[in-house]
């Protein structure tokens, strides 16, 4: 597993640096800060409090060991996210608050510039681009803000985020050149117009850190200066600095994420950054060729649909572990230990200001191990599980007069709560915890759960506790040394998920108990609490002193004190009530591609007879530039349509077209369809060549699909123009499943470049009848029409100037005179942004809307559709359904396309298309494989409206004459409900207006 640079040798080399040009402003770079009276590094102590848009100036430094805010040690804890990902501005607070409850103290937010500007000069800052909104919503949840503006962000996004008309114009991107310099600044600037007004250092937000896409060391300079120019004092991190960003590689599971975020504390980083807390949704055509699938980070700790998964525990143990312990944001290198068994490898850490050490266990192999480890001058018995880790610390002040000698389990918090000191201590269930305390004189320990044990020999105490799946053990310890209680908590995975420590202005406070605390206030005698419940749950809280009444969700809740010197709910606090979602039904279709028509009035789209192009990809010689980017088509499906003077004595038609990842092709000549095509990874890893467009048994290569009563059965010869099935003969003209021979079907010639692009190209034969059709047109001066539907997908991100569209066509058996028109996405849609739609004939004309008049469509039933004649096409399906969701509860709503099993006459589904719509927001592509494996598109609350209201839900099928023109099973399910969540505003979704 490669680890993150930034090593304590970054961190020493940060010393008398100009470190980032962090010198910035309001910002200063010293190991002491200014007035602060200190002669040399800045010692432990207790962390700064959350942040806030509290109108006072901040100071901001480091040095070799953290991060220093207000002559305070920050160990930043981030969690990346991307607010382009969730189009529900509501939602942002409520995955902000998770993870500021999960124990991130900061937020990672990279910007695309591609979702803001459509055109050059033109960008938009509202609705789901609110940036200022955003940067409030984050200063309200008590979040540090990193700030990414790119301009190249990565991220899996088209382009990198670079947006498409960049493609087109003047300058290479990340570069120097002034063309491009010119651009990229106007985008910085209109993002630093709104950073500069939250930036933490002046006291109007809190934006902590500023990262930048200076790939050159020029670039770096210029940059200096534009962010200067623009008011930024924050600092700077860059590619070239010291401190450089760096996220570990993403994690499967629960014991690698502990394993690889526990190596890089070890190594001496407090400046962490988990990629990704919250994964998100690659809508509309945001998805770069990289992407998969519209789930952006099938890994991240909370999911797609904003639920909390298995890897949360560990982020969530040492997030708070930095939070509340803070003898780690200052840890030097100790004298080198080594476990009895070398499996078990050991790295040894030291604070010199506490005397705390930590040791850092890691066990790489494929077993248990168990073996002692000298800790504390003591050999102590430890665990690791198989390709795990542990952390353990000796030394550590656990409140007032207590002072850990050694523990077999990871500390996460150490506080202390009106006249209590509490410190939790965690393990994985199964294993039993044993804790030991320098006690010169004899406590007064006390059970509070019958699984704890204790003993004092020798000035120690032990605590033996087993730890039991999803429970907590409370040890209370009474006198000795100290007139304060310490209460020891011992806790598993799940269970210390539901320990929540949350800072107010009048104190700190724990509760224990439900699935999520978004906020605590305490309001004279009263702490107001509120949050989410799944299950029905026991609430616990410790608080101030004075705290008599806890209030949840608004709620009284009927209490007392308990023996842990807490209140306790005497009832459990309420679960999720049981949703019903509605069936999809009631659905109304109508086919379109009425440009594949020869007398299709085409005068209004765009004449494509330019020679020249900026674009990477060269023009075949004596070919105009048919690519679609140079025409401003960046985004979805683009049509063209060539009218063919002399295209008497036509034997084939030969297109080549480069598109990102699953493009796809369909061509039709007069109106008769000559077959589909199809580039990049497929799921049966079938191809002709590496990234390949066809696959065994792709169909209608070349001819016509079969019309109703025109195909023939098993066994039977297809004639041309027909259908035949498997095991037929099928010859010119006819369509061939695997298994047959197809002697007059489309050869593929494809390649993958390796960045992104795949580049193909399909030769269509004529089917006989068509020939036949263009000799007894000879010398009338009709000239043939060519339509070719080219779905070009994404930009790649290293390549974004690479073609997309069609590239070339040759003709064999004539040499007619080709006039190209093109046509693609119609004007940007000003609500939902220029990724939204591309340049389908029912995009264009507002199908996908809402208040669609689809009167006089066709009414359909999943049974009938699925039953249809075959085409090469677009089919469109509309439904409407309403929901009806309590307002007291959070319900994660999908839809799931692609699983019609039952199917018998549509099992090879690889070449069915679906563009989901909700509301008029395209929430991605579900592209069929051979197994028609599902995939679930998570429709965000805001978009989704689930009080009472009604949802259009529109589907935009491609199927290639071999495929009925239906989506296959399509149908609601309910991912997550909680009793709680977050107001939920919906988000605008402007409809077509009648008339």
């Amino acid at each position: 597993m490669e680890l993150s640079r930034f090593s304590r040798r970054a961190f020493s080399a940060l010393a008398g640096t100009t470190v980032l040009g962090l010198a910035l402003g309001g910002s200063v770079n010293s190991a002491a800060l200014p007035g602060s009276g200190a002669p040399g590094p800045v010692p432990t102590g207790p962390p700064p409090g959350p942040p806030d848009a509290d109108g006072v100036r901040h100071r901001v430094a480091l040095d070799r060991y953290s991060l220093l805010v207000d002559g305070r040690r920050l160990a930043l804890w981030s969690g990346e996210m991307h607010p382009f990902r969730l189009p529900s501005p509501s939602l942002w607070r409520d995955v902000l608050q998770k993870m500021r409850a999960y124990g991130h103290n900061a937020v990672s937010v990279r910007l695309a510039w591609n979702q803001h500007s459509s055109a050059p000069g033109a960008y938009d800052f509202t609705g789901v681009r609110d940036l200022d909104l955003f940067l409030r919503t984050a200063a309200g949840c008590g979040l540090y803000v990193v700030l990414a503006p790119g301009p190249y962000i990565g991220a899996d996004v088209d382009a990198g985020g670079l947006p498409g008309w960049l493609t087109a114009v003047e300058g290479r991107a990340g570069t120097t050149d002034p063309a491009y310099l010119r651009h990229a600044d106007e985008w910085l600037s209109r993002v630093n117009a709104v950073a500069a007004r939250h930036q933490f250092t002046r006291g109007t937000g809190t934006v902590l850190l500023y990262r930048a896409d200076t790939p050159e060391r020029a670039g770096l300079d210029h940059l200096y200066e534009r962010i200067r120019a623009d008011g930024i004092e924050v600092p700077l991190l860059h590619a070239g600095a010291p401190l450089a960003w760096e996220e570990p590689a993403r994690t499967r599971d629960a014991a690698e994420a502990r394993r690889v975020h526990l190596a890089r504390l070890a190594h001496g980083s407090t400046l962490h950054n988990v990629h990704m807390a919250f994964g998100g949704t690659s809508w509309g055509w945001l998805p770069a060729p990289s992407a998969p699938s519209p789930t952006y980070d099938p890994t991240a700790a909370i999911d797609e649909a904003r639920r909390p998964t298995d890897k949360l525990a560990p982020l969530h143990q040492l997030g708070h572990l930095l939070r509340h312990i803070p003898d780690f944001t200052r840890m030097d290198e100790a004298p080198a230990v080594r476990a009895a068994d070398a499996r078990v490898r050991v790295r040894h850490l030291a604070n010199p200001d506490t005397g705390a050490h930590a040791y850092f266990l890691r066990n790489d192999s494929a077993a248990d191990v168990t073996s002692t480890l000298p800790m504390g001058g003591t050999d102590v018995e430890v665990t690791v599980p198989a390709r795990d880790a542990k952390l353990l610390a000796t030394g550590l002040h656990l409140g007032a007069g207590r002072k850990l000698a050694y523990a077999t389990v990871q500390p996460m918090l150490s506080m202390s709560v009106g006249r209590l000191d509490i410190a939790a201590f965690v393990g994985r269930a199964g294993e039993t915890a044993h804790l030991v305390l320098d006690c010169p004189d004899e406590p007064w320990p006390t059970r509070l759960d019958e699984e704890a044990a204790w003993a004092f020999d020798h000035g120690e105490l032990h605590v033996m506790v087993p730890l039991k799946e999803d429970r907590l053990t409370r040890v209370r310890v009474r006198g000795g040394e100290s007139d304060r209680t310490l209460l020891l908590l011992f806790a598993d995975d799940a269970a210390s998920l539901r320990l929540w420590p949350y800072e107010t202005p009048s104190g700190r406070v724990l509760v224990r108990g439900p699935e999520l605390l978004r906020e605590a206030a305490l309001d004279g005698a009263t702490i107001r609490l509120t949050g989410d419940t799944v299950e029905e749950r026991e609430l616990e809280v410790w608080a101030p002193r004075g705290i008599t009444r806890v209030t949840w969700n608004g709620t009284v809740v009927e209490g007392s004190l308990g023996r842990a010197q807490s209140l306790m709910a005497v009832w459990p606090l309420p679960g999720v009530p049981g949703l019903v979602l509605p069936a999809l039904d009631g659905w109304r279709r109508r086919e379109e591609n009425p440009e594949s028509r020869p007398d299709y009035g085409d005068r209004g789209w765009t004449v494509a007879d330019r020679r020249t192009s900026p674009s990477t990809t060269p023009v075949p010689e004596g070919q105009p530039v048919l690519f679609a980017d140079d025409y401003g088509f960046h985004y979805g499906d683009v049509w063209y349509r060539g009218r063919l003077g002399g295209a008497s004595g036509l034997e084939s038609v030969s297109l080549s077209y480069s598109t990102g990842a699953h493009g796809l092709l369909m061509a039709w000549l007069d109106g008769e369809p000559l077959g589909t095509h199809r580039t990049g990874p497929h799921e049966t890893g079938a191809g002709t060549e590496t990234g390949a467009g066809t696959e065994t048994g792709a169909h209608a290569k070349a001819g016509a699909h079969a019309k109703a009563g025109t195909g023939t059965e098993t066994g039977t010869d297809a004639k041309a123009g027909a259908h035949a099935k498997a095991g037929t003969d099928a010859k010119a003209g006819a369509h061939a499943k695997a298994g047959t021979d197809a002697k007059a079907g489309a050869h593929a010639k494809a390649g993958a470049d390796g960045k992104g692009t795949w580049a193909a190209t399909a030769d269509f034969p004529l089917p006989a009848a068509l020939r036949e059709t263009l000799r007894e047109r000879r010398g009338d001066g009709t000239p043939s029409v060519l339509s070719v539907l080219v779905r070009r997908t994404q930009h790649a991100q290293g390549a974004y100037r690479a073609a997309r569209g069609l590239t070339a066509a040759r003709f064999e058996g004539a040499s007619p005179d080709v006039r190209w028109r093109i046509m693609g996405a119609a004007a940007p849609d000003p609500v939902r942004g220029p990724l939204n739609t591309g340049g389908l004939y029912g995009e264009r004309h507002g199908w996908h809307l809402p208040g669609y008049d689809d009167d006089r469509w066709e009414r359909v039933s999943s049974a009938s559709a699925s039953r249809e004649e075959r085409r090469q096409g677009v089919t469109w399906y509309r439904t409407a359904f309403r929901l009806d969701v309590p307002p007291e509860v959070d319900a994660s709503v999908g839809l799931v396309l692609g699983d019609d099993r039952d199917d018998d006459r549509d099992r090879d589904r690889r070449d069915r298309r679906v563009q989901v719509f909700l509301n008029g927001w395209n929430m991605g592509e579900y592209v069929g494989g051979r197994t028609g494996a599902p995939h679930t598109f998570v429709l965000p609350n805001g978009i989704l409206r689930t009080r009472a209201a009604a949802n259009t839900l529109a589907l935009a099928v491609l199927t290639d004459g071999g495929t009925a023109p239906w989506p296959g099973t399509v149908r609601l399910k309910l991912l997550g409900g909680a009793a709680g969540g977050v107001p939920v505003k919906p988000v605008p979704s402007p409809g077509r207006r009648r008339g």
